[in-house]
C-alpha cells in the first residue's frame, strides 16, 4: 500500500518587512530571476521550478511556509485521507497560488505552515548568468518548540529519513532523497528560522561565492568548515533582514538501502552510518560566531 512520501524541498515563502531589499539580494547576489510577481508578492527561480523562493511583503519578518513535492504515488485526496488517519488536519487548496494547481496545506507540530503538491508549472527563466547561482535549494533548519513529536510528524507522516543527531537532545537531521539532510531540526522552547541553505557545485564556487558577498557587503559569520553531520563544507551569512544563509557543497549521500553514506576519502569511519555527533566541525574549527545560537 503507498504512503504518503514527499521526496524534495522546493520552496521558501518569506515574510518580509522590506520586500525590494530581500528581492534585490535573491536577484543581485544570489542569482535568482523572478518568474512573477502578483498582488505585491515575488516569486523566483533559479532553473525549471515556478518558484523556489517566495517574498511576501509583510509587517514581520519570518517564514511564512514551506513546500514541499509528493512523489504521485496518490492523489492529494488519498494524502488528505492518510493525514486524517494519522489525526493531521488538512485543507486541499484549488488555485492557491501561482504556478501550483492544487495542494495541501497543514501545520507541522511546531506550528510551521507546510504546503504539500504534486506538480508544478515550470518557467522558462533557467539559470542566472550573474551572482551566486546554486545550483539548488538544499535544506532547511529550524528551530522547533515541540521537538520529539515534530520529527516523528515528518518521519510517519512524510516519510521521511533519520541520517544523523548532533547530541541527543540538540539536533535531528532527515532526509526525503539522497542528501544528507533535507530538514535539520533543533530543539527549542520557540519555534522559528534557524538556516536556509543552497548548494553550490564545489569548493571554487565557494570561494566565489565568499567574494561576491564580501563585495555587495555580506560578510561570512561561520566557515568555511566542514561539518561533522553531513560533511559538506559550510559558510553561513546573513541575508538583508538577518536570516542566516548557508552556501554548501560536498554533503553525504545516503543510501537507505544499505543504511550507510556513499564513502568518502574524509569519512573518519568506514561504513559511514548514522549516528550521534558531538561536535559540528570535522576540522575542529572555531568561530567567535556559536552556530547553535544563532
Amino acid at each position: 500500500m503507498s504512503t504518503v512520501s514527499v521526496f524534495r524541498l522546493v520552496y521558501i515563502d518569506f515574510y518580509s518587512k522590506n520586500a525590494v531589499s530581500m528581492v534585490d539580494y535573491y536577484t543581485n547576489t544570489m542569482g535568482y530571476r523572478i518568474s512573477e510577481e502578483v498582488d505585491g508578492i515575488t516569486y523566483l527561480s533559479n532553473a525549471l521550478d515556478h518558484h523556489n523562493i517566495v517574498i511576501t511583503p509583510s509587517d514581520k519578518t519570518g517564514i511564512r511556509r514551506y513546500g514541499y513535492q509528493l512523489d504521485g504515488n496518490l492523489s492529494l485526496e488519498e494524502v488528505q485521507e492518510k493525514l486524517h488517519v494519522q489525526g493531521i488536519n488538512s485543507t486541499i487548496k484549488d488555485d492557491a497560488k501561482p504556478g501550483i494547481s492544487r495542494l495541501i496545506e497543514l501545520q507541522d507540530p511546531a506550528g510551521n505552515t507546510i504546503e504539500l503538491f504534486t506538480k508544478m508549472q515550470q518557467t522558462t527563466v533557467g539559470f542566472g548568468s550573474s551572482g551566486i547561482v546554486p545550483h539548488k535549494l538544499g535544506h532547511v533548519a529550524f528551530y522547533a518548540n515541540n521537538f520529539n513529536e515534530t520529527i516523528q510528524f515528518y518521519k510517519d507522516a512524510l516519510g521521511f529519513a533519520f541520517t544523523d543527531k548532533i547530541g541527543e537532545g540538540f539536533a535531528n537531521f532527515l532526509t526525503c532523497n539522497n542528501d544528507h539532510h533535507v530538514l535539520n531540526i533543533i530543539a527549542s522552547d520557540e519555534t522559528r528560522l534557524h538556516h536556509i541553505a543552497f548548494q553550490l557545485k564545489d569548493a571554487s564556487h565557494q570561494y566565489a561565492s565568499s567574494d561576491l558577498l564580501s563585495k555587495q557587503g555580506y560578510p561570512i559569520l561561520w566557515g568555511p568548515s566542514r561539518h561533522t553531520a553531513g560533511h559538506n563544507i559550510a559558510t553561513y551569512h546573513h541575508d538583508p533582514e538577518k536570516n542566516v544563509v548557508e552556501l554548501y557543497t560536498d554533503m553525504d549521500q545516503y543510501i537507505p538501502e544499505l543504511g550507510i553514506f556513499e564513502p568518502r576519502p574524509w569519512h573518519e569511519e568506514l561504513p559511514m552510518k548514522p549516528k550521534v555527533w558531538e561536535a559540528l566541525s570535522a576540522w575542529g574549527t572555531e568561530f567567535e560566531m556559536d552556530l547553535a545560537k544563532i
